[in-house]
């Protein structure tokens, strides 16, 4: 299979919005046949990141690439940053605002879940300047 990629705005606080490119994503590998246990992960760190972006960060986007060895999440915002990036991978640390936990969010399970759940995590942040979170799930159904 050669490499497919699709990208997705992600707009700082629409929550109208929110989770749409994680199910258009999940839709799409369903289609395509990815096994079922790996489309689950891979939704399940989309979400995470994609609802970060909304509720923590500036805009954003939201890129998968997908070819037959493995599939990229590339998750990405121009936010505040992240001052500690030691801090926010403890489960529980949270800095979602009451409005945010009052909509059911703020648990600080979002990047612990999605560290769980990628083969592999990289993130890059800059105060000020937003973040970069990418993803690797290694496909080995082929």
């Amino acid at each position: 299979m050669s490499s497919l990629k699709k990208c997705f705005n992600i707009r700082s606080r629409d929550f109208i919005h929110a989770g749409e490119a994680s199910i258009t994503v999940q839709q799409l590998l369903k289609q395509m046949r990815i096994d079922s246990a790996l489309i689950r992960r891979i939704a399940v760190c989309g979400y995470e990141g994609e609802m970060n972006v909304v509720m923590h960060g500036g805009d954003g986007r939201f890129c998968i690439e997908i070819n037959t060895e493995r599939i990229v999440l590339d998750i990405s915002d121009e936010g505040a940053g992240i001052p500690d990036i030691a801090r926010a991978m403890e489960k529980g640390y949270s800095t979602a605002s009451d409005a945010h936990r009052e909509m059911g969010f703020g648990a600080g399970m979002g990047l612990p879940n999605m560290e769980k759940n990628a083969d592999e995590m990289f993130i890059e942040s800059v105060p000020g300047c937003g973040t970069k979170v990418r993803m690797i799930f290694f496909n080995r159904s082929t």
